[in-house]
């Protein structure tokens, strides 16, 4: 089953991932995009879920991962990255873009409602 992996971007138009990802060394980058396609293609198994995001770890170097959020059994939102070291802070950026993503599309879905009415 093919899964859509699209980037969370911020409503200033930013994306926490793009901006880790574009930090990163060439074959950091290619491991990275290995486990992006991965995701793609519905292998979701490299994924341990908590607080509401998921962490789906690249078992090389320095430990890389990539933060993620399930909308839906077709789309996987790439909320960021980062390292083994970085651990606990990367989760926390994105437990709250999470949080920023579900708010908007709250907001979203009042707003549209309230025009139809």
């Amino acid at each position: 089953m093919k899964i859509e992996v699209k980037e969370y971007v911020r409503e200033d138009g930013s994306s926490p991932y793009k901006t880790w990802f574009d930090g990163l060394n060439a074959h950091a980058a290619a491991k990275v995009t290995v486990a992006k396609a991965r995701l793609e293609l519905g292998n979701t198994s490299a994924i341990k879920w908590f607080r509401g995001i998921g962490e789906c770890v690249i078992d090389w170097g320095p430990g890389y991962r990539i933060y993620v959020a399930k909308e839906g059994d077709a789309l996987i939102l790439l909320l960021g990255g980062g390292t083994k070291q970085g651990q606990q802070r990367a989760i926390d950026q994105a437990v709250a873009s999470h949080g920023e993503y579900k708010a908007r599309k709250k907001a979203l879905a009042l707003a549209r409602k309230g025009k139809s009415a």
